[in-house]
């Protein structure tokens, strides 16, 4: 038996996220349907994170295993071969059999992306959440250093998430611009369901000005999903990056 651990790009819109729906197109899917001609059988993939609906990914880790004989440019250019264009195989790899990428130690970076000018941007359609207002990034980004460390994040919880609790470890949030975007990146070892879009939507708007920055640690201590913002679109958030161990990332 050899465990395959492969990365996964792919444009979230066509997909009702990651996991396995019935009825639905996902990721996870469609990676499945694609490896059953590659293989002769049927594989279960497992991915690092549970993309929601519209979400991208830059970098998804995910494994599956099998006892048919491949090489890694093979399953690589077998899954691109058969994926739809939403999806690719960016690399693959044999893993040690006990690596599980969401229970192995990693962490997983999240950006969020403002575009903040008075016209759209055809070509950015669907990777952004179009604003036509400046956003203060300074205040914004001094909020958010409220979320870095160990904490109960209710008031960040979309109903229905099915974590046992809601305490979890950011190690890093920023805010930062860049042209005509902002950029929200949270780094953790875990996530709520619409963690990062909800203190998102929290702190839009402290950059409109309608909150001061201690406002969102108020939210935070508050435990209460009422008390933070709207949850942002889905389509501004990209899963960025996965890393395993010191300095090892996801991805070569």
């Amino acid at each position: 038996m050899t465990r395959w651990r492969i990365v996964l790009e792919y444009d979230g819109a066509p997909f009702a996220g990651w996991q396995l729906q019935e009825g639905e197109p996902t990721v996870q899917g469609a990676v499945e349907e694609a490896l059953v001609p590659l293989l002769g059988h049927a594989a279960r993939v497992h991915g690092a994170g549970r993309t929601d609906a519209g979400v991208h990914a830059a970098v998804q880790v995910a494994v599956f295993e099998t006892t048919t004989e491949r090489t890694a440019r093979e399953i690589r250019d077998g899954l691109n071969a058969r994926l739809p264009p939403a999806i690719a195989c960016v690399d693959a790899e044999v893993a040690d059999l006990d690596f599980d990428p969401r229970r192995s130690r990693h962490t997983k970076t999240y950006r969020y992306t403002w575009l903040t000018r008075p016209a759209p941007s055809p070509l950015r359609r669907g990777r952004v959440w179009h604003i036509r207002a400046s956003l203060d990034v300074r205040s914004m980004h001094e909020a958010a250093q409220a979320i870095v460390g160990t904490h109960d994040l209710t008031s960040f919880r979309a109903a229905g998430d099915g974590a046992e609790h809601p305490v979890r470890t950011i190690a890093a949030a920023s805010v930062t611009e860049s042209g005509d975007e902002v950029h929200l990146r949270m780094k953790g070892v875990g996530f709520l369901r619409h963690t990062v879009r909800i203190v998102a939507g929290t702190l839009y708007e402290i950059g409109l000005g309608e909150r001061s920055p201690t406002w969102f640690g108020e939210v935070l201590a508050a435990r209460d999903r009422t008390a933070a913002g709207r949850t942002a679109p889905p389509e501004g958030l990209l899963l960025e990056r996965v890393d395993y161990g010191e300095g090892e990332p996801s991805s070569s």
